[in-house]
């Protein structure tokens, strides 16, 4: 008996059945880029024998135009399609199916032949599109078309036509894009015609039993974007074009508000599919936010879609499928939707990660075999890094050790997982947890690891972490001044007016921490919409609130300053930044760069900015100014001539990086 009987039933398409209600969403990787089809095959293949029922590889450029940057995998050549028959034939031996993006930029495009309905500039490119002649329009249906019938060629079991998130098609149904007076442009029917004929033309060209997803804006989330009527009326012509399932999307690219950053409500957006239930007679996939199998059943046992995608939850663990099937779901690894390593990659025109599984994406490069010469291995320090090379070291089968301080395992993640937007990193540590235990490893929590207790293992990996740097501001001894730490572990009590010194990473998790009070907006689906203003797209087009966002009253009046003279949060990630900001600045924090510490008084803290003093007058300072490494047991182990490896915050102190500290960990004890 399966504690998910919904999500884990087969979904008959007709021509062919689904295992489960499974999707694996489409993510761009940069894999194919780099041609190495033997790495893109098995990054595929790992997935498919994890048991997920169907699989979307990141957008494919249907030509040149339409690719999301200059160079963009595509299928184009007869090549092209040899390499992709790789990656099939290893995910059908694997026992899997696999569908293809087909991704039309169009005005986000990252180059100057970009093109759209209008030439209307998008907020996110510097590049204005070419207006499509009738021509130029035929072209596109055409090479989207010829797409599907490669696709087919190269042994995909379907194609998804991206009609979302802003894209090309998505371009032509609203009218602050699409200014055309032609029949492509003006009344509803008109701005609708490019993705119904999109879609009947890849029927045709792909034939009846193949699988055609089409990916639906559900909410727009831009000013005058669809309304839900066109949007249903949009799916149910997209359906007797020949659409196979709907897949739904929510939001633009430069819509702003988040969709599925770690703050994002869990299944935030699954009501709003369930809206199109019943529409349409095809199945219907729901979206955003889903990365368990209980929240995924609730999803489909409640009636708001017949499938659930989830994609960066395939990152974190290829086997989510099986675990939740064998019962075993705790051991499946959360995805805690940071973006460090997925969409701040791809952004940044990196390869794509997880930062909580390094080998996402790597699969034929980090590797974990069984260690020839099994040793006895003592890891001090149970944070990230140190969890990652305790982990990978036990799974290889070495005697593993594992020493903390503390009372608990987590290190630093355990102040991570207090900001409010961040309760994603509970979960991430309970199953570091479940791990631990399940991993035989020899786990000793309050105590301080010393050099005696050391010299008698094979390896020694120091991951002590980091230590507050002092900023050295006359009179941070006071008792008004506090530290982060004693601050986010609730162990001081902060006043109404609060100064925060630094505005990295850690300082803008203080400042959320601050003005925060009650029930977090992440825990919240109601409060976290009136916070961000989004409704209900019956009642307003693209689902934004005409009175905009409402964001409760900060809990206090903080100031967050840096040293450095730009703007502050500017280091932040590249796809998260923005929420960050955002959200202090709903908070009226008040934001100061370029300034300089001069002393710490009883009335606040005293700055300079271009050479004039001044006060910033508050109740607490707490001091946020950077971290050095813990190299303590590092420097006395050296001195005693024990040799050790040195990872994570107590290597290179920067930011709390869990990304790189996990990532060290893994790789370290990989090849031990």
């Amino acid at each position: 008996m399966t504690h998910y009987p919904h999500l884990l039933a087969p979904l008959d398409l007709g021509f062919t059945t689904l295992p489960n209600r499974v999707l694996m969403g489409s993510m761009h990787t940069g894999l194919e880029e780099r041609g190495d089809w033997n790495r893109v095959a098995e990054f595929y293949a790992t997935r498919a024998r994890g048991g997920v029922g169907l699989m979307v590889t990141g957008g494919m450029a249907p030509n040149a135009e339409g690719g999301v940057f200059p160079g963009a995998a595509g299928l184009f050549t007869p090549e092209d399609i040899r390499n992709h028959r790789v990656v099939t034939d290893r995910v059908h031996a694997a026992g899997g199916r696999i569908a293809m993006q087909i991704l039309h930029a169009g005005r986000y495009a990252y180059g100057k032949e970009c093109v759209s309905a209008s030439a209307v500039k998008s907020p996110i490119s510097p590049f204005v599109p070419r207006e499509l002649d009738e021509a130029g329009i035929e072209k596109q249906i055409a090479d989207i078309a010829t797409a599907a019938a490669r696709a087919r060629e190269a042994g995909y079991d379907g194609v998804e036509v991206m009609g979302s998130e802003g894209y090309f098609l998505n371009q032509f149904l609203v009218s602050h894009v699409n200014r055309r007076e032609d029949r492509w442009g003006g009344s509803v029917e008109n701005r609708q015609r490019l993705p119904v004929e999109v879609v009947k033309r890849v029927r045709e060209a792909a034939g009846r039993d193949f699988i055609l997803i089409y990916r639906i804006s559900l909410m727009d989330l831009v000013p005058d974007g669809q309304s839900f009527d066109e949007v249903v009326q949009l799916a149910g012509k997209i359906e007797s074009a020949g659409a196979s399932i709907l897949n739904t999307g929510i939001g633009w690219h430069e819509a702003r508000i988040p969709t599925i950053a770690t703050s994002v409500p869990r299944a935030g957006f699954a009501w709003v599919t369930k809206k199109l239930m019943g529409h349409v007679s095809i199945p219907v996939i729901t979206s955003n936010r889903i990365n368990t199998p209980g929240v995924a059943e609730q999803v489909l046992a409640e009636g708001c879609a017949d499938m659930v995608s989830m994609a960066r939850p395939f990152l974190a663990d290829p086997d989510f499928v099986a675990k939740a099937a064998a019962g075993k779901a705790g051991e499946i690894a959360p995805c805690i939707a940071c973006n460090q390593a997925c969409l701040d990659h791809t952004f940044s025109g990196k390869l794509t990660s997880c930062l909580v599984n390094p080998r996402a994406c790597n699969e034929t490069e980090l590797t974990y075999p069984p260690a020839k010469v099994v040793k006895s291995l003592a890891v001090v320090g149970a944070g990230p890094a140190g969890l990652s090379a305790a982990l990978v070291a036990a799974g290889r089968g070495h005697k593993v050790t594992l020493f903390d301080r503390d009372e608990r395992i987590g290190g630093q993640l355990n102040m991570a997982r207090e900001i409010p937007g961040k309760e994603e990193f509970h979960g991430l540590i309970s199953w570091y947890e479940t791990m631990v235990a399940r991993g035989g490893i020899d786990l000793r929590l309050g105590r301080e690891a010393t050099v005696d207790m050391l010299g008698g293992f094979d390896e020694v990996i120091v991951a002590t972490g980091v230590a507050p740097r002092d900023p050295g501001i006359a009179g941070e001894d006071a008792p008004n001044v506090l530290g982060y730490i004693d601050v986010l572990r609730g162990k001081a009590a902060v006043g109404k007016r609060v100064a925060v010194v630094g505005a990295g990473g850690i300082g803008f998790d203080v400042a959320e921490y601050l003005v925060h009070e009650g029930t977090s907006p992440t825990e919240d689906a109601a409060l976290w919409r009136r916070e961000w203003g989004v409704t209900d797209p019956e009642q307003a087009r693209g689902g934004l609130a005409p009175e905009g966002p409402r964001p409760e009253a900060p809990a206090r009046e903080v100031t967050l300053l840096q040293r450095k003279a730009e703007k502050p949060g500017k280091r932040l990630g590249k796809t998260t930044g923005w929420i960050h900001r955002a959200t202090l600045q709903a908070k009226g924090v008040k934001m100061l760069g370029g300034v300089s510490y001069e002393r710490i008084t009883p009335e606040g803290l005293w700055i300079a900015r271009d050479g004039v003093a001044e006060l910033v007058a508050c109740d607490t300072v707490v001091l946020c100014a950077g971290q050095e490494p813990a190299r303590g047991l590092a420097d006395r182990l050296a001195t005693a001539g024990i040799a050790a490896h040195v990872i994570g915050g107590a290597d290179v102190a920067a930011e709390l990086d869990a990304k790189r500290a996990i990532d060290q960990g893994a790789r370290l004890a990989a090849g031990l």
